[in-house]
């Protein structure tokens, strides 16, 4: 992606692991350990991207990278705070005014209700919309409505 980037002239800002590679890092120290000495190795300027809470979290900021912590308004987390796989009834929330209203309860309390009912604590520093929902645009737009209706400011994320 970097060699393509800089093919047409554009400087990558941010990386993200994605899938499988996203969620097993999460939780598997050797291996976000191994995604953020690669985003070290290759451009330590990137800012890494990484599921809140995560080991990849830990990893990159270990490394003095800058760390964009993220959570998903439309997606069901687990009581461990790892998402619920897509192969479970309830992972992907497509209602937009139930993602919009936990957008802003965690851009304002820090938290969110995992799918067993329990509260869980999210020190997250941006969202993640997933352009492959249906209707993905309108649900950013509802979400970023319900934002600045609370008052939250919405801005690009840049290194720290």
């Amino acid at each position: 992606v970097a060699g393509v980037a800089a093919a047409e002239g554009v400087k990558l800002q941010h990386v993200k692991a994605h899938g499988a590679l996203y969620n097993m890092a999460a939780r598997d120290r050797a291996l976000a350990g191994a995604l953020a000495r690669a985003v070290a190795a290759l451009d330590r300027s990137l800012i890494l991207f990484a599921l809140a809470n995560s080991e990849v979290v830990r990893a990159g900021r270990e490394l003095g990278l800058s760390v964009a912590a993220e959570a998903f308004a439309d997606r069901a987390y687990e009581r461990d705070g790892s998402l619920v796989s897509r192969q479970k009834p309830g992972a992907v929330i497509h209602d937009a005014s139930i993602v919009a209203a936990r957008a802003v309860r965690l851009a304002t309390e820090g938290v969110v209700v995992a799918i067993d009912g329990s509260i869980l604590r999210i020190d997250a520093d941006t969202l993640c919309v997933h352009g492959d929902t249906p209707d993905s645009g309108h649900l950013a737009a509802k979400i970023r409505a319900g934002l600045e209706a609370a008052g939250v400011l919405v801005k690009a994320v840049r290194r720290e």
